[in-house]
């Protein structure tokens, strides 16, 4: 809390960079060799951090005559071009930093702060969020079928165990599923996906579950990606987006077209700017599928039922496949938002759209109300896709075997939850509604707290988990920065003098000469930021 009432009392903004010239310059060239440093850590001798090599007659095998060691067959120059381009901001120099500075205060190191709040991941459980009971007690039972016979836990929770477990081969979660996953789960979703969207039918052979929501993602670009020069794919991302989109598209050396969202509006979709995007795009690229994400991750943006009209109706003229990331659809909290599902609004668009249009999208249990990041559970419906392309992506997912079949159970909870006249339902929807009545509050008391620091600006947080506020930087500060930009030497400096990590608004995209940080809003609201705002009032 301290730190935090320091922070809304005093901008930090000047409180960094409000010094002199010299000073400025030299913390800049100071943050700039940290950045540097970070990013070289590992790639020095391995005797410097802490792990000597054996001293062995086996060892001497590899002296050449000279004797130097061997050349590496895999160093800086030798690595494969395209994952030396990724990036992903989310676990990026800044988390680095904070596991030093966390490590550095458990040996008794002293600074300005008692602990480190990262505030950088939507790790709901990471940051105190309780287990929904009826989830773990499925997989529980699913991982340990003796419990079946135990009287603590409820019929429901047995009933559907059971039921997974016939879908496994020997009855034991530890067995391959089918590549697609196991079949009653993606019945069960089917049916899920037909009552959230009010009676769209579902197939539930076009229903594959994967190893979270980003394997189905990297799956479907893998499909689109192809081509050269003038003629490789195009993909149109949102900018600010979820560095897994850049990162992919850099791994697979396509082409990244950014549309830009409305920072003004609420960070809102103008499909005037996907056309601007679109054109500029064709002269270099041949555009082949557009991404949304909704809501919006970094942004909390809800996007209305007009605004999804647009853009199917944009993918239809232009060709375009459309991804959906979904995986926030439990996460709304504006009272004025609703989550609409692509599905839904293509459907209501009538046929020649319905059945034409190929649609891809993504869920997961890694966020929602359940929060169950370590289980890697997700599934994606992919919709219209021709059928020897059908073929192929199942090809592709087999490769990779199975996703994990304890997320494939913990998915199956989340669509086919305990029903009213059911024993665990009482707990089950009061556990589910703490969760999101907590994360309705924590946004709005974010958005709060944020617009009364001096030199920030947060727009609504209508849902997801996250804030996308806007820092206003001096231009003597930004002039300084020294080759990294503005927005991560702000972030360093805030973490080395509050304890805060959070991520530059430079790792997800933003428009040029503006700057942004997002914000998990789970601990760093609940804790100190509730008790701030109690004072405060």
């Amino acid at each position: 809390m301290h730190r935090l009432q320091h922070l809304a009392n005093r901008s930090l903004i000047a409180r960094v960079f409000n010094q002199s010239p010299a000073l400025v310059r030299t913390k800049a060239r100071e943050t700039s060799c940290l950045v540097q440093s970070i990013r070289l850590k590992t790639q020095g001798p391995v005797e410097q951090y802490g792990q000597k090599r054996f001293s062995t007659a086996e060892a001497t095998v590899v002296l050449r005559e000279n004797g130097k060691m061997r050349e590496k067959s895999l160093t800086m120059d030798t690595l494969n071009p395209q994952v030396k381009a990724v990036e992903y901001a989310v676990r990026g120099p800044i988390v680095t930093k904070a596991g030093d500075i966390e490590r550095g205060l458990q040996q008794g190191q002293k600074h300005p702060f008692t602990e480190v709040i990262k505030a950088n991941i939507g790790d709901s459980h990471a940051m105190g969020q309780k287990p929904i009971t009826f989830l773990r007690q499925v997989v529980a039972l699913c991982s340990f079928p003796e419990l079946l016979d135990s009287s603590i836990f409820p019929d429901d929770a047995k009933q559907r165990a059971r039921r997974i477990l016939q879908g496994c081969g020997g009855q034991s979660l530890g067995s391959y599923s089918a590549s697609q996953g196991v079949d009653c789960i993606r019945q069960d979703i089917a049916v899920y996906i037909e009552q959230r969207d009010k009676g769209v039918p579902a197939d539930w052979d076009n229903i594959y579950l994967t190893t979270g929501a980003s394997d189905g993602i990297v799956s479907i670009l893998k499909m689109l990606v192809s081509g050269q020069g003038r003629s490789r794919s195009g993909v149109m991302i949102p900018i600010p987006q979820y560095p897994l989109y850049s990162a992919a598209i850099s791994e697979m050396e396509a082409v990244q077209i950014n549309y830009y969202l409305d920072e003004d509006n609420c960070w809102a979709l103008d499909i005037n700017e996907l056309h601007r995007a679109y054109q500029a795009a064709k002269e270099h690229c041949h555009p082949r599928v557009i991404c949304i994400i909704n809501p919006g991750n970094p942004t909390g943006q809800v996007q209305s039922k007009k605004c999804i009209e647009e853009v199917l109706h944009f993918a239809y003229e232009e060709n375009l496949f459309v991804m959906s990331d979904e995986v926030y659809q439990d996460n709304v909290y504006s009272p004025d938002c609703q989550f609409h599902s692509f599905k839904k609004v293509l459907y209501e668009m009538g046929p020649e759209y319905f059945n034409t249009v190929e649609l891809a999208s993504f869920h997961s249990t890694s966020k929602g109300y359940s929060g169950e990041c370590g289980f890697r559970g997700g599934y994606m419906e992919v919709l219209n896709l021709d059928l020897e392309v059908k073929a192929q992506l199942v090809k592709l997912l087999s490769v990779r075997l199975c996703p994990p079949v304890s997320g494939q159970a913990a998915m199956d909870v989340i669509v086919n939850p305990p029903l009213p006249h059911e024993p665990s339902y009482l707990q089950f929807h009061k556990e589910k509604s703490a969760v999101l009545g907590a994360l309705a509050e924590k946004a709005q008391m974010t958005e709060q707290i944020l617009n009364t620091v001096p030199g920030i600006k947060c727009n609504p947080v209508q849902g997801a988990m996250y804030a996308f506020p806007r820092i206003f930087i001096p231009p003597r500060a930004v002039e300084e920065s020294l080759g990294i930009s503005p927005d991560m030497m702000y972030c360093l400096r805030l973490l080395e003098e509050t304890g805060i990590c959070l991520v530059p608004g430079s790792g997800f995209g933003q428009r040029e000469g503006t700057y942004h940080f997002r914000l998990e809003s789970l601990k760093l609201v609940f804790q100190p930021l509730h008790k701030l705002l109690v004072n405060k009032l």
